[in-house]
C-alpha cells in the first residue's frame, strides 16, 4: 500500500484517532510507536530516540501509564508513543487492549518492534501479530551484544527477507544500531522503503473460510475500515471490545470519517450511516462462524502463529558453542531455589538497609549542619533586620524553612544510597527473581505474583508502589495490591526506624554489635510488613474481595552488567529528586502547622499541650503517649518529619533548657545522646520504642499515597479503607504488644 508522506496528509479518521488515543499532534509530521515484549529494552530505544524530550500519562480511560516524546531527523518532526509492554495482541488485558487499539485504529506511520535477540523465536509471536494489523513495520533487534555473548548468531538479512520488512541489529544500552534505525524509520515513513510483511500462510481451511465470511460482511457495513481481516478475527475469539464498537451506535474507534484530502471532496453529512440491522448481522455472521469453528478455535489460532514463529527462528538463527545463558541458569539455580531463594534475599535487603544506614549519617549531618546550623540563624538575623513581625519570622523561618531542612538533611542521603542501590539491582536482573521467589506466597494467599514487584517499589515509595500496581490485570488483584502497599516500609519511614532501633535496641547490645542489630530490627519490621501484606490480601481475597488469583507470565530477563553512571542519573534525577521534592511541597506546610500548634496559646497553654494532655490516657492503652499521636497527624503530610515534630512537642511539654531554639520550634539533637536524653525525660521507655516502630509501619498513608490511591481506584470507598485499613491494624498491633509486654514482666 501506499505510505502516508505526513500527518498532515493522512486520512481525518487517522488524525482524529490518534488525538481520540491520547496522541499530542501539533507540529508532528509522523507518529512513531515502539511494541514489544516486556524486557526487551524498548524504554532504553525509547530513551535513545527521544532524550529528555518525553513526557508520561495515562491512556485515555485506562490506567495505564502511556509515553510520548519527540525527536527531529533529517528536518522532520517524529512524534513517538512507547506502548505497554505485552506478550500477545489476541487476549483481552488493559496492556494488550491499548497496544491493539492503538497500532489498529491510531494507525501510527511507522510501528517498531523490539524483539530480544536473545529469545528471538518467543519474541516473534508478537511481532507476527502485529505484521498481520500493520503494513508499516521495522523490527529492532536489540540485545545483539548479549545474544553474542551466549554464541547465538542471527541471520539479519534473511531475517528481514522472512518477515517483509527492515530489520535492525542493534545494542540500545550501548547506543549500537541507534542511527540505522532512525534512518530505516525515515524511509518506512516517508515511502522510500515500501513494507511486504509477511501474513500467516498455514491457518486451517476452516478457519480462513470463516474470516472470509466475515471480512464480507464488514466490508459490506464498513467500506474503508483499516485491517477488516484481523477486526474478523478478533470477532470470531468474542473480543468483547470489539464486539460492543460494532453493535454501539458511537462507534468510537471504528468509526470512519471521510478523508480530508481535496481530491475527494465529498460531502459526508451525505454519508449512509450503518443501521443497527446490519450491524447486528455482522455479529451474526461471526457468532455462527464461531460455533462451526468449534471449541479448540483459539488453541488453533496460538498454534498457527506459534509454529509460524519456530519456522522463521530455524531458518535464521544458529547456535554454536556452549549452552547459551549456561551461568544465568547456574546463578538462577541458587537465586530462586526453594532453600536459598528466600535467605538470599533477606541478605540483600538486609545490605542494602545496612548501607543505606551507614553510608547516610555522614552526610546528613553534613547537610544539617549547613541547613540548619548555619542557615537558619542567618536566615533570622535577615528577618529581625527587615523588621518582620515575631509571629511571621516564627511561621516562616522556624516552621516552613525548618521543616524543610530536616526533610532534605534527613531524607536526601538515605534516598540518594538506597535508589542507586535498587536501581542497580533491577538493572542486574534480580528484582524480577524477587517476584518469581514471590509468587507462590502471592498465589496461595489469593493475590498476584505482579504483588511483588509493587511490594518492592514502596519500599522507595507508597504512591510510587501504588501506581505500579497498574501492571496487574485483574482489578481485583490490582485493588489488593493497592490496599496492602502501605505495609511496605517506605522511605519517607526510614528516619524513625533507623533512630528508634539506635537508640532503644542498639543501646541494649554491646557497642561492637549496635550497628548490626540496630540494621536488624529494621530489617525485622520489613519483613513484618512483608507478612502483614500476605495476610490481609489473603483475608481480602476471602471476604470482600473474593476471587481466584490469576495466572500470569513473568519472563526472567537475563543477567547483565549494570551500567553504573546511568543508573546514578536515572535514579538521582527521576528517582530520589521526585521523591524529595514531593515530601518538600507536603512538609513546607506541615512545618507552619508545627510551629502553630506549639506557639498559639490559650490561658497560657500552647494547643499542642492541650491536645497532649487530653489523649495522654488514650494513648498509653496502646503503649504510645499524646506526643506521637499529634506527631502522626500533624506528619500526614510526609512521614520524614515525625522524629523532629515529637522532639519538638517532647521539648514544649518537659520545659527541657538549653535545647533547641524554643518552644514550637522544629530542630534536631546534637547527638544521640541528647535525643535519648529528650525522650527520656519524656517518660519513653523501650516499650514505647517498639510500639512507635511498630506503629511507624502500622499507620495511615502519607497524604501524597492517599490522593494517588483516589486517583488509580477512582473510589472514594476503597481509598477510605486503604487509609483506614492500617491505622486500625496500627492500634490493633500496639495494644497485643503493651498486654504481652506487661503480663511478661508480671511473669518476671
Amino acid at each position: 500500500m501506499d505510505i502516508q508522506n505526513s500527518c498532515a496528509a493522512c486520512p481525518l479518521y487517522h488524525k482524529e484517532n490518534l488525538m481520540r488515543l491520547g496522541v499530542d499532534l501539533e507540529n508532528t509530521d509522523y507518529v512513531i510507536t515502539l511494541a514489544g515484549n516486556p524486557n526487551t529494552g524498548k524504554s532504553t530505544v525509547f530513551n535513545n530516540l527521544t532524550g529528555l524530550r518525553q513526557h508520561t500519562g495515562n491512556w485515555p480511560g485506562k490506567t495505564v501509564t502511556r509515553a510520548e516524546g519527540a525527536y527531529s531527523y533529517g528536518g522532520k518532526r517524529y512524534k513517538v508513543v512507547d506502548l505497554p509492554g505485552t506478550y500477545s495482541l489476541l487476549s483481552t488485558s488493559v496492556d494488550e487492549e491499548v497496544a491493539r487499539d492503538f497500532i489498529l485504529f491510531g494507525r501510527p506511520n511507522v510501528t517498531v518492534i523490539v524483539a530480544d535477540a536473545t529469545r528471538l523465536e518467543r519474541n516473534l509471536n508478537l511481532a507476527l501479530q502485529i505484521l498481520e494489523i500493520t503494513d508499516r513495520a521495522i523490527l529492532c533487534l536489540n540485545l545483539m551484544d548479549e545474544a553474542r555473548r551466549n554464541h547465538i548468531e542471527i541471520n539479519v538479512r534473511a531475517l528481514s527477507r522472512e518477515l517483509g520488512i527492515p530489520v535492525i541489529a542493534a545494542s540500545a544500552r550501548s547506543k549500537q544500531g541507534m542511527e540505522e534505525l532512525l534512518a530505516a524509520i525515515e524511509e518506512v515513513a516517508s515511502g522510500k522503503y515500501v513494507c511486504r510483511p509477511r501474513r500467516t500462510k498455514n491457518q486451517p481451511a476452516n478457519l480462513k473460510h470463516a474470516i472470509s465470511v466475515v471480512t464480507e460482511k464488514i466490508n459490506e457495513v464498513f467500506s474503508d475500515l483499516p485491517n477488516v481481516s484481523w477486526v474478523a478475527l478478533r470477532l470470531l475469539e468474542g473480543d468483547q471490545s470489539i464486539i460492543d464498537a460494532i453493535r454501539s451506535g458511537d462507534l468510537g474507534l471504528l468509526k470512519q470519517d471521510l478523508p480530508s484530502t481535496l481530491s475527494e471532496n465529498a460531502d459526508s453529512s451525505k454519508r449512509k450511516l450503518p443501521t443497527e440491522k446490519e450491524r447486528e448481522e455482522i455479529l451474526s455472521a461471526a457468532n455462527t462462524e464461531r460455533w462451526n469453528l468449534g471449541l479448540n478455535f483459539h488453541d488453533a489460532v496460538i498454534e498457527t502463529i506459534y509454529s509460524e514463529a519456530s519456522a522463521v527462528a530455524r531458518k535464521t538463527v544458529s547456535i554454536s558453542g556452549s549452552r547459551p545463558y549456561s551461568l544465568d541458569l547456574k546463578i538462577d539455580k541458587i537465586v530462586t531455589s526453594r532453600w536459598l531463594g528466600f535467605p538470599i534475599m533477606f541478605l540483600l535487603l538486609a545490605g542494602v538497609f545496612w548501607i543505606t544506614v551507614s553510608g547516610a549519617n555522614y552526610p546528613s549531618g553534613l547537610l544539617f549542619s549547613l541547613l540548619v546550623d548555619k542557615l537558619h540563624p542567618l536566615l533570622k538575623e535577615l528577618t529581625m533586620a527587615a523588621h518582620f513581625p515575631w509571629w511571621l519570622s516564627g511561621v516562616l523561618i522556624d516552621g516552613a524553612y525548618l521543616s524543610m531542612a530536616w526533610v532534605i538533611s534527613v531524607m536526601l542521603p538515605p534516598m540518594a544510597i538506597f535508589f542507586p542501590l535498587f536501581t542497580l539491582l533491577e538493572d542486574f536482573g534480580y528484582l524480577p527473581r524477587v517476584a518469581f521467589n514471590m509468587d507462590n506466597l502471592f498465589r496461595k494467599a489469593g493475590a498476584h505474583g505482579k504483588q511483588a514487584l509493587t511490594m518492592s517499589m514502596g519500599f522507595g515509595c507508597n504512591a510510587a508502589g501504588v501506581v505500579a500496581a497498574r501492571v496487574i490485570d485483574s482489578p481485583r488483584e490490582r485493588l489488593i495490591a493497592i490496599i496492602t502497599n502501605n505495609f511496605s516500609l517506605c522511605n519517607g519511614r526510614w528516619p524513625t526506624q533507623i533512630l528508634i532501633a539506635t537508640i532503644f535496641i542498639g543501646a541494649a547490645v554491646p557497642a561492637g554489635m549496635a550497628g548490626i542489630v540496630s540494621a536488624g530490627a529494621v530489617v525485622g519490621v520489613a519483613l513484618l510488613g512483608i507478612f502483614l501484606s500476605l495476610i490481609v490480601s489473603w483475608g481480602l481475597s476471602k471476604t470482600v474481595l473474593k476471587g481466584e488469583a490469576s495466572t500470569f507470565s513473568l519472563e526472567l530477563p537475563p543477567y547483565r552488567p549494570p551500567r553504573i553512571w546511568q543508573t546514578l542519573y536515572t535514579s538521582l534525577i527521576d528517582r530520589t529528586i521526585f521523591v524529595l521534592w514531593r515530601a518538600i511541597i507536603f512538609a513546607i506546610p506541615a512545618g507552619i502547622i508545627i510551629w502553630l500548634v506549639g506557639n498559639v496559646k490559650i490561658d497560657g497553654i500552647s494547643l499542642a499541650e492541650y491536645f497532649i494532655d487530653w489523649s495522654n490516657p488514650l494513648a498509653f492503652v496502646f503503649g504510645l503517649n499524646g506526643v506521637i499521636l499529634l506527631a502522626y497527624i500533624i506528619a500526614i503530610p510526609a512521614n520524614e518529619i515525625v522524629i523532629p515534630t515529637i522532639l519538638m512537642l517532647t521539648v514544649l511539654m518537659t520545659g527541657m533548657p538549653d535545647v533547641g531554639d524554643g518552644a514550637g520550634v522544629m530542630f534536631d539533637a546534637a547527638s544521640i545522646n541528647q535525643t535519648r536524653d529528650i525522650l527520656h525525660a519524656g517518660g519513653w521507655t523501650t516499650l514505647t520504642a517498639v510500639n512507635l516502630m511498630l506503629f511507624s509501619l502500622l499507620h495511615n498513608p502519607c497524604s501524597t499515597t492517599i490522593f494517588t490511591i483516589y486517583k488509580e481506584t477512582r473510589s472514594l470507598k476503597w481509598t477510605m479503607f486503604s487509609t483506614f485499613l492500617p491505622l486500625v491494624m496500627g492500634f490493633a498491633v500496639c495494644f497485643l504488644t503493651t498486654l504481652f509486654w506487661s503480663l511478661m514482666h508480671q511473669v518476671i
